[in-house]
């Protein structure tokens, strides 16, 4: 029965993963680029001033209870995107389809960060209050008020739900179990129970104590990365050129390219035999929309920029270094990895969070795996965070804040299963709901396209930019 059951699932994904919906996520981002006039491009200043450049002034912001600040806001939603696929799915998409799937990444991202506004901006205009005086947002807001679709919303957050049980949950609890196994020798039952724990603490204070670890948590982690990373990138300088000559020229590598464009849906695709899937930007997915319709901003059109730095911070910056650090370390040799692909000796090169370790090891010694052990935590705890908080707005939007404790209770029991078990079942659940919570956003932004137009217009008309 599971085998009859795994079979269809993987026909289901085979269309929601499929050539044509890759085609439909990069056409929508490239719509938008277009009817916004290429924001991340065009007006690169622009969004800095108002994003990372903003943190170092006084920014105007609301003032609420129920809202937490735009650090906190964008800290939570790449809490979500910088994963443990940072470090893992960069190394297997390299593995299978060469340096020149990073190329691929970068293209697909710039279309995906205008996708990103797009949703983020109708986010914070349909966003409205409950009878507690607490924002209800997310896609199921511009779903239920713009578009007036009540099913739709209805559909979409309880697709986000099982996502985040699966996605956000299991499979980042069993990526750091098998790291902290691996690396520190300590059972993964143990760890199950200790993160299980930590991220209870922090989910019963809700929005605003996730926002204060995520603020605190986010900027340590890529901090830690970056410094272990540009060690890595100074001591290998000569060779940054040459890896960044392969990740142009072997773009043209047609394996190259169609891994890459499958990493920026937010999963490489298993039919490359990816085994584990990752996070990426989540662009188009509306994910992001339900953490940062918190969020203290005023104006939607400084949100959709948020979202496109939060792009921009995971796939341009933090899966550039991953990529960089892995093809100057000299650990991965395409010729090799090409002539073992399809064959049972490829099973036997480093891949994933191995080959990552491999490469920081290279420069760091035997403090190589511990490093890459270590991010792989904080990358994880801050995704579950993330999620967490997601899962459990979807799950009040369709059954009310009776159901909140039953999601929380639901959601720790995951953390210590995904520690424990296989989970080859789960994660092509994961792909289903991913590419179904997909569906119903990227139609809605879509028919509300106009608005974010004339929205995005009056801004810069406003501010004479």
């Amino acid at each position: 029965m599971l085998e009859i059951f795994s079979s269809i699932n993987k026909q289901i994904n085979g269309i929601l993963w499929g050539p044509i919906m890759q085609a439909i996520f990069l056409a929508i981002g490239l719509y938008f680029s277009i009817i916004c006039g290429w924001i991340p491009v065009a007006k690169w200043k622009v969004w800095l001033k108002y994003t990372l450049l903003s943190c170092f002034s006084k920014q105007e912001e609301e003032n609420e209870e129920h809202s937490i600040s735009q650090l906190q806001s964008i800290c939570t939603t790449l809490a979500a995107t910088i994963g443990t696929g940072n470090i893992v799915g960069v190394a297997t998409a390299i593995t299978f389809g060469g340096p020149g799937a990073i190329f691929w990444m970068w293209l697909s991202s710039i279309l995906g960060m205008m996708t990103t506004y797009g949703e983020n901006l109708l986010g914070i205009k349909y966003r409205y209050k409950d009878k507690d005086g607490k924002w209800v947002g997310g896609p199921m807001a511009y779903m239920e008020r713009g578009l007036h679709k009540k099913w739709m919303a209805v559909l979409f957050a309880i697709c986000c739900v099982f996502s985040s049980l699966g996605m956000g949950n299991m499979a980042q609890a069993n990526s750091v179990a098998g790291a902290i196994s691996n690396t520190f020798y300590i059972s993964p039952k143990t760890v199950g129970i200790v993160l299980s724990g930590i991220v209870g603490l922090v989910m019963i204070g809700g929005i605003k104590r996730i926002g204060k670890v995520a603020e605190t948590v986010v900027p340590l982690m890529a901090g830690i990365f970056l410094i272990g990373s540009a060690i890595v990138l100074i001591r290998k300088i000569q060779y940054i050129p040459d890896a960044l000559y392969d990740i142009v020229v072997m773009a043209m590598n047609p394996k190259a390219g169609i891994s890459g464009i499958l990493s920026y849906t937010i999963m490489v695709s298993m039919r490359l035999g990816i085994a584990r899937g990752i996070f990426t930007n989540e662009a188009g997915l509306g994910s992001s929309v339900v953490i940062n319709s918190n969020s203290s901003v005023k104006e939607p059109v400084i949100q959709g920029m948020w979202g496109i730095f939060a792009v921009f911070a995971d796939t341009i910056v933090m899966c550039t270094i991953t990529a960089l650090v892995i093809l100057v370390s000299g650990v991965y040799d395409a010729d090799i990895y090409n002539a073992a692909l399809n064959t049972p000796i490829f099973e036997l090169l480093p891949n994933g969070v191995v080959l990552t370790a491999t490469a920081f090891s290279s420069v760091l010694g035997s403090y190589g795996q511990y490093f890459v052990t270590i991010s792989m935590i904080f990358f994880g705890f801050a995704t579950l965070l993330a999620w967490a908080y997601c899962g459990e707005q979807c799950m009040k939007y369709v059954f009310g804040k009776k159901a909140i404790p039953l999601y929380q209770f639901t959601f720790l029991i995951c953390i210590f299963a995904g520690c424990i078990l296989q989970l080859d079942v789960v994660w092509q659940l994961c792909d289903t709901f991913n590419g179904v919570m997909a569906i119903p956003n990227l139609i809605a932004i879509v028919l509300l396209g106009k608005e974010v137009k004339e929205e995005t217009k009056k801004f810069f008309q406003k501010k004479n930019i």
